[in-house]
């Protein structure tokens, strides 16, 4: 009985993973968008406008995980999650009141908002219903259920389009799983873990970045998910440019990306079981690293989608050997470093915009390449530049 009652509170837990996932969706909004409401602009500054969209929900890792840290020590974990369900259902139908290029950078922004409580708050919530030896196993499925979320989005946005007449309804089908995520997650009992010292503020936190592996580390962090958000962001681009594709079909590339992002992601638990984080991480990004040079060269469709899926797969696993590697870099410290790291999430707004600059710069996509192979390489410097007691 003990142990079905674990299940039950596990499982509205887990759930939540899957809400996380939906700002992944950003890429193939922002493609829609610069094809819906960016026409009349020039073409110089459409890829500029239009990845202002990954701006408005990646900025907001920066301004709010650290306040919402604070929050959570107000209200509890539990009730900081069930915040952030309420403030994706509101953002889901601001574009239905009104489809304009403000609207989606408000509801975007919104989205970031949620997005950032999310993810603060919803890893520790699990820690209150899963201890010891399963904690690991069960912070991973949750990583492995927010990328299934991530793989499911453009399909979900091409079943809209296709069976319900207009992409944009997957803004309330989203609200519909969030609004689901929030009654059963509410429905269930969970117990509060008191809270221990005092509170982190911006000041203790920051100060952090004055160790130098917690710098590299942070950076890290920054860059890889540029890298994320960046090839979510090119990759229908690139399909449009190089081979015709129509914008539901060219959401299909993404979709390669995350498929093996989410395969890579499950047998990568299993590998770091048996091997060193440290080798892994330098074997996946110079993978990473050689799949996007070979990918800002290709011109056959076939071989784009298959480094597509090269490149999620080897990317998967960056984030989560970073963040415990930081972790285990100053374990005295690891609540205000848990906090650092989800702010280190911003880059998804940093480099998005700067892609957007190059490409428009250079009128091709390569331009967008180009950033995130920089970005990349970053990550394959700082998977050697790690000492062996750091990893």
């Amino acid at each position: 009985m003990k142990n079905e009652n674990s299940i039950s509170k596990i499982l509205p837990v887990l759930f939540g993973f899957f809400i996380m996932g939906f700002c992944d969706v950003v890429g193939i909004t922002s493609m829609h968008v610069k094809e819906d409401l960016l026409g009349n602009y020039s073409p110089e500054f459409r890829d500029t406008l239009s990845n202002l969209i990954p701006v408005a929900l990646f900025s907001m890792f920066l301004i709010f995980s650290v306040p919402t840290g604070i929050l959570m020590n107000k209200i509890g974990r539990k009730r900081t999650v069930l915040l952030s369900n309420v403030i994706t259902i509101v953002a889901m139908f601001i574009p239905l009141i009104q489809y304009t290029f403000i609207m989606s950078l408000l509801a975007f922004a919104l989205l970031g908002i949620a997005n950032t409580i999310l993810q603060v708050s919803l890893n520790p919530l699990l820690t209150n219903v899963v201890k010891g030896d399963k904690l690991t196993s069960s912070l991973t499925a949750g990583q492995f259920v927010k990328a299934i979320s991530s793989f499911c989005g453009p399909f979900i946005a091409a079943f809209a389009a296709s069976m319900l007449g207009n992409w944009q309804y997957i803004f309330p089908i989203y609200a519909v799983i969030t609004l689901i995520s929030t009654i059963w997650l509410m429905a269930t009992p969970m117990p509060e873990e008191p809270v221990a010292g005092k509170a982190s503020s911006f000041a203790s936190v920051f100060s952090l970045l004055q160790d130098k592996t917690i710098l590299l580390l942070f950076l890290g962090i920054v860059f890889v998910v540029g890298v994320d958000v960046g090839i979510n962001t090119a990759a229908p681009k690139i399909l449009m440019e190089r081979f015709g594709m129509d914008s539901i079909d060219a959401g299909y590339g993404p979709s390669m990306y995350f498929a093996f992002r989410t395969a890579g992601a499950f047998i990568g638990a299993i590998l770091l079981i048996k091997f060193s984080s440290g080798k892994i991480f330098k074997i996946i990004t110079t993978v990473a690293f050689l799949g996007l040079i070979a990918l800002t060269f290709t011109s056959d469709k076939v071989a784009v989608f298959t480094l597509l899926a090269i490149i999620g797969f080897a990317i998967a696993n960056v984030f989560s050997i970073i963040f415990s590697m930081a972790i285990q870099s100053r374990p005295d410290k690891a609540n205000e470093i848990s906090g650092l790291m989800i702010t280190g999430v911003f880059g998804g707004a940093i480099i998005p915009f700067i892609m957007g600059l190059t490409s428009d710069a250079l009128g091709s996509q390569v331009g967008s390449l180009l950033i995130i192979t920089i970005s990349a390489s970053y990550l394959l410097f700082c998977a050697f530049a790690l000492k062996p007691r750091s990893i």
